[in-house]
């Protein structure tokens, strides 16, 4: 037997460890899984190559309670240790790597060091346990040893005859405040969130499986049962298949599999594989999103070589495409010591840059095999690629070729098309292409109406960012303007060089406004006076469409410097002047009578835009009966 001091200066390294290296006691388990299944790879490599002249056979890892020794056992079929490998790997290399981190970042160990730089994972077995044992036997024809080590420098090696197959068990003598760590619930939800598609299978005790009956047995037979391992994990997940062999079903199959309680489809999904100038696999599913911004709930999951990281993945995934679901797997992605926090680095970039640049692909190939399924998918999907427009570059460099633009009618139409469409008819005197939109095809019904009896195409778009997106079109392409159909009289939303005929003159027309804005008394409300068919309506209460823009981007975050936000209302009512109407108001001589007509008008107009509310909508209503009555 070998007693020692393990070579470190530091008198007690352990309790450093713990404070500095984990935030997170429980990914001791990862930690010392992703051990054992590096042991049992290594293996598999230097049997392929002949190196190792021994049968690799079908290997598992297994984790074991013993509740009543308070012991958790965490075994592998691997490669094993020698006692001479255990003295350099455990006692010396790791150590010395563990005092030099400390050393190196003492001032912010939490947040620095590459993980598998030092080779320290082992040691977050002892955030949970007051005493360690590894027992090991190499794969080479030596004796098996076991090493013991309390938490401080002290340890004993020593050769035993308690082992007699290949591979390493850890034993970790569980301390008195980790106890929940032997519990069978506990393990089982740690070996799901973070070994759930470990490449190696991972026995945690049995389960009954009930045999198939005979073909020929009677009707009244009993199936017998077995009791067989309980293998916790998936050691070959949907990412690391070819996607030539794998079915629509196969991906389902995984996506419930990652989100067991999702039970609605997604809508297609994006299989990621590139091997430079980085390694990165991964599948991106796009749920139903509707116009959901929710990105809290099932969220992209970070794996580091089928090891579960993090579904913080800010950084590595583009914001927009944050709305998906799915995995990503690279090891070449940068995290800090206790895998917790990703580093600054251009390999990231990469990968983001990769990932947009993927998705753009996807849905440029999806649009021209199936154009009428995706346009039944759109409005599932389009804040996203919204989202991306508005805030990736190269995104939105590629999403002409994707980007649909749909109609109150429900027809839709990719940006060429619809200039195609509407350059006829909707360009101004000024040149400028003029689109009509709807936000919402039942409040602003009337409006769209008079937009399409002039022939007008009007688009809905009536997603939560669609003033992002408009600001950032009419940016990026020449004498654009979007205008919203309520924001004017359907004659002023497209100037064009047509006579204007009036039926009042000056002096009637300020009589007429002056006796508008007596009479509403509301500085809500802007008057303006238009020459318009005597058959329009008399009044039409319309929002300048800059002021609606800015308070809608605010509402949805960046309404720059302007704080919109908390910004009155403010409103244009637009007074027909050519109609009957204004004629009825100047000719009615009691004043008491016109401002009763003129606010009954008003009611209407505020009713059509859905702003008649609280006690004015109760006292219309009872004006109204009372005319009935007359």
């Amino acid at each position: 037997m070998t007693k020692g001091n393990i070579n470190v200066s530091v008198e007690n390294i352990f309790p450093l460890i713990k404070k500095f290296l984990y935030s997170d006691h429980e990914i001791f388990l990862r930690e010392l899984i992703s051990n054992a299944t590096d042991a049992t790879l290594k293996l598999k490599h230097l049997t392929s190559i002949g190196e190792a002249k021994v049968e690799y056979g079908n290997p598992k890892l297994e984790v074991k309670i013993d509740k009543e020794n308070k012991t958790l056992h965490i075994i592998d079929q691997g490669i094993g240790m020698t006692g001479e490998e255990v003295e350099k790997y455990i006692n010396q290399v790791a150590f010395s790597g563990a005092e030099e981190f400390l050393e190196k970042y003492k001032d912010s160990a939490k947040d620095s060091g590459i993980i598998g730089h030092f080779g320290l994972g082992f040691y977050s077995a002892f955030m949970v346990a007051e005493k360690v044992e590894i027992l090991t036997k190499s794969y080479k024809d030596e004796p098996a040893v076991r090493w013991i080590c309390d938490g401080s420098p002290e340890f004993t090696l020593e050769e035993t005859a308690d082992k007699t197959e290949r591979g390493t068990e850890i034993i970790l003598h569980i301390a008195e405040d980790s106890v929940e760590f032997l519990e069978e619930g506990k393990i089982r939800e740690l070996l799901l969130k973070y070994n759930k598609f470990m490449p190696v299978p991972i026995k945690f005790g049995t389960k009954t499986h009930t045999l198939p009956l005979p073909e020929d047995a009677p009707e009244d037979a009993v199936a017998e049962t077995e009791e067989v391992d309980n293998i916790i994990n998936n050691p070959t997940p949907a990412w690391t298949i070819a996607p030539s062999e794998l079915t629509n079903e196969d991906y389902m199959k995984f996506y419930h599999e990652l989100y067991p309680m999702q039970f609605e489809e997604p809508l297609f999904n994006i299989h990621l594989n590139v091997d430079y100038p980085f390694n990165l696999t991964g599948i991106l599913f796009f749920p139903k999103l509707s116009n959901n911004l929710n990105i809290e709930k099932d969220k992209i999951q970070l794996y580091q070589n089928q090891v579960f990281v993090t579904d913080e993945v800010k950084g590595i995934v583009p914001d927009f495409l944050m709305l998906l679901r799915g995995v990503i797997d690279s090891p070449d992605i940068p995290l800090n010591v206790s895998r917790s926090y990703l580093q600054a680095d251009g390999a990231v970039k990469k990968i983001s840059s990769y990932i947009t640049k993927k998705v753009a692909d996807k849905m440029s190939s999806l649009i021209n095999e199936n154009r009428e399924d995706y346009e039944k998918k759109w409005n599932d999907i389009k804040v996203v690629i919204e989202y991306g427009i508005v805030t990736e570059e190269k995104f939105a460099e590629k999403a002409d070729k994707f980007t649909l633009y749909p109609t109150t009618d429900g027809k839709y139409f990719l940006w060429n098309e619809l200039e195609e469409k509407i350059k006829l008819n909707q360009t101004d005197k000024d040149g400028n292409l003029v689109v009509l939109y709807a936000s919402n095809a039942d409040e602003q019904h009337s409006y769209i109406q008079s937009a399409k009896d002039k022939g007008y195409e009007v688009l809905l778009l009536d997603s939560p960012i669609i003033p992002h997106v408009i600001q950032k079109l009419e940016t990026s392409k020449e004498k654009i303007s979007f205008v919203r159909v309520d924001a004017d009289h359907i004659n002023n939303l497209i100037k064009k060089d047509e006579p204007i005929i009036a039926k009042l003159n000056e002096t009637e027309k300020e009589s007429l406004k002056k006796n508008v804005e007596e009479a509403i008394n509301d500085t809500k409300f802007t008057v303006q006076l238009e020459d318009l068919d005597s058959n329009d309506a008399p009044f039409t209460i319309t929002q300048p469409e800059f002021m609606r823009r800015m308070k809608d981007m605010q509402a949805t975050g960046g309404g720059g410097m302007f704080g919109m936000g908390g910004f009155p209302e403010m409103y244009n009512l637009v007074v027909n002047s050519n109609s009957e109407f204004a004629n009825q108001i100047l000719n009615t001589e009691s004043s008491e009578e016109k401002a009763g007509l003129i606010k009954h008008a008003l009611d209407l107009a505020k009713l059509s835009q859905n702003l008649l509310k609280g006690k004015d909508l109760t006292d219309f209503i009872q004006r109204s009966y009372q005319n009935l009555n007359k």
